[in-house]
């Protein structure tokens, strides 16, 4: 890092500063204003930020260690979210805009009632906002505490410390800046930032994917280079399955990074019993800040094209050079900071650090913010002083935001490794996503299921993931131990457990007046029409994968100099264009139930 490097990172710092104390008084209004930007958000904003939410400093690093050590399919882990993510497009983001909740915990007691209800509530807004939060924030600030060590940003400075020390340095030093930015700003300054954030964060990593490339000689020597690196491991399959040969049609490859236990669970657990299967979490907050129910759908679909498509390929170019150009480097995810240090030139390097810097804010103060709702909304509004006043309400939410980031702190000093992060927070959110998905469709689920999903889900996930007795090592065994054991609890308490009141029931369909045969009696009494057509929109979700993940592997084949995949998967591609186009013209006119006529 040099004078002009340190001088572009102070511009950037400088420019977040000042537009994070301009908006915190737009945030200060109210409530509604701190945490959901006054429901006034337009839909091209939502989506970004959403976009900027998930690409933080650590995302680059986590990415070239699955690459080093699990090869390019080893990003099944996460692409398979991109299943939930469309089901989110078309099924969950109308109906979280019409709930008009705050967070994802306040829903549940418009779904439940009672004390269960309450309790639920409670439960869920504390897992939500400590532990699983903070860990989160945890891994985004440990991953920039390596970049700052890789590229001995403290040195540069000329300050000389032990490694201990020097970690505990950097989070402090990050920790206070994300602090003064999130706690002054509110979800205003959050999303108004993450809009160029996002767009910086994109240009550096394609600068470093640029820079990369040229190092290794082009696209062509690099693909030729990485078997060699890796004779072993096939590292570049964007899919852990051969087709054809003498192990039948289509086999699982044994040089795949991962086994077939965990891309099985990828494929056809993970995506439905992560917490996040109805599209909850930080998402909930763009949702309720979105102007109405179709700029929810763009927003999520602005999202999912940002998240899949755009992105994903540039992190992968790097990771691959990393590969090539440092085989024996011990920590493979800090293979793209060292890529970064050795390669970019002055100027260059301070203006793609500012980009890392960018997502490293974007997602934190996202955290930040979620994790102060669930205290200040679900905690103190709810069961510490209901009366409280708007102002109160607002400084609650910004001394929050403090103890959020000082816990995420604790986190990162303690954390070692974001792959292995990234990994718990995926595990003690496994499982309860069924019911999550079922409570939108089914009056039975009661309060007693969904607690025993989320306190289930988060306690076999840290004995599975923690333990020294207990610990499942190969992870897909991991995600289907979790889902079938949390699985069977929830269920056997439904069982055991009386459902939900008329009253609540009645009042929750009103509401949000979901689709399905699973709320036909509330529709038999209140003769409310479903405002989805469930059917119609599970064809869109469906073409809308194709399309998604056609895109995805069409992209990076075409890259990576794959042509069959790449043809293949852009044939998938067009059919579920071409089939969403269909249907996007067939209007929605739900119809009633046999007898309904007759109660209207």
């Amino acid at each position: 890092m040099h004078h002009v490097d340190w001088l572009i990172v102070l511009v950037y710092l400088i420019l977040t500063m000042a537009m994070g104390l301009y908006l915190s008084r737009k945030g200060s209004k109210s409530l509604a204003d701190f945490f959901v930007s006054g429901r006034s958000l337009p839909w091209w904003l939502a989506g970004i930020s959403m976009a900027a939410t998930t690409f933080s400093i650590d995302t680059p690093l986590y990415i070239t260690g699955v690459v080093a050590n699990r090869g390019i399919a080893g990003n099944w882990e996460w692409w398979t979210f991109g299943i939930s993510h469309v089901i989110m497009i078309y099924i969950f983001a109308k109906m979280w805009r019409r709930s008009e909740v705050l967070t994802d915990a306040e829903l549940t007691e418009l779904r439940y009632g009672g004390d269960m209800g309450a309790i639920l509530r409670g439960v869920k807004a504390f897992i939500f906002a400590i532990p699983m939060n903070c860990i989160a924030i945890g891994y985004a600030m440990l991953a920039m505490v390596k970049v700052v060590d890789a590229l001995e940003i403290w040195q540069s400075l000329g300050i000389e410390a032990g490694d201990n020390n020097l970690k505990l340095f950097s989070v402090v030093g990050v920790s206070i800046f994300v602090l003064i930015y999130a706690g002054l700003a509110g979800l205003w300054g959050v999303v108004a930032t993450d809009f160029f954030q996002f767009f910086l964060a994109l240009f550096g990593a394609i600068i470093v994917a640029y820079f990369a490339l040229g190092s290794v000689g082009g696209i062509h020597s690099l693909v030729e280079q990485v078997p060699i690196a890796y004779p072993d491991q096939d590292i570049l399959s964007l899919l852990p399955v051969n087709f054809g040969g003498g192990e039948g049609w289509i086999s699982f490859s044994k040089t795949a990074g991962i086994t077939a236990s965990t891309f099985f669970a990828y494929i056809f657990l993970q995506w439905w019993s992560w917490r996040r299967s109805d599209g909850g979490g930080e998402f909930v907050q763009r949702f309720a800040a979105a102007k109405n129910e179709a700029d929810a759908e763009k927003a999520a679909w602005t999202f999912n094209i940002m998240h899949y498509v755009i992105r994903t390929w540039p992190w992968i170019l790097v990771a691959l050079a990393s590969v090539v150009l440092y085989p024996d480097l011990a920590d493979k995810e800090l293979g793209y900071p060292k890529l970064m240090l050795d390669f970019l030139p002055v100027g260059i390097l301070g203006m793609v650090v500012a980009s890392l810097l960018a997502a490293f804010m974007s997602t934190v103060s996202t955290s930040i913010n979620w994790g102060a709702s669930f205290i200040t909304n679900d905690l103190y509004l709810r069961f510490v002083k209901p009366t409280a006043t708007q102002t109160e309400l607002v400084l609650v939410g910004r001394l929050s935001s403090v103890l959020v980031t000082v816990l995420g702190a604790i986190a990162a000093f303690l954390a070692t490794d974001v792959a292995t992060v990234f990994r718990l927070v995926i595990a003690i959110g496994t499982g309860s996503g069924l019911v999550l998905i079922l409570r939108w469709f089914w009056w039975r689920v009661n309060a007693a299921a969904e607690l025993s999903a989320i306190v289930g889900s988060f306690l076999v996930g840290m004995v599975t993931s923690l333990s020294p007795w207990f610990k499942i090592e190969d992870f897909g065994w991991r995600i289907i131990f979790i889902t079938i054991s949390v699985t069977c609890l929830w269920v056997i308490v439904l069982l055991f457990t009386p459902p939900e009141s008329e009253t609540t029931l009645e009042t929750f369909y009103q509401k949000v007046r979901p689709g399905g045969p699973g709320w036909s009696r509330e529709r038999m009494k209140t003769g409310l029409f479903p405002a989805q057509d469930l059917g119609l929109d599970l064809q869109r979700v469906l073409a809308s994968i194709f399309l998604l993940l056609g895109l995805l592997l069409a992209t990076g084949g075409f890259l990576l100099l794959q042509q069959a995949i790449a043809w293949i998967s852009l044939i998938v591609a067009v059919v579920g264009g071409v089939w969403l186009r269909h249907l996007s013209k067939l209007k929605i006119q739900p119809t009633p139930r046999p007898g309904l006529d007759d109660q209207i």
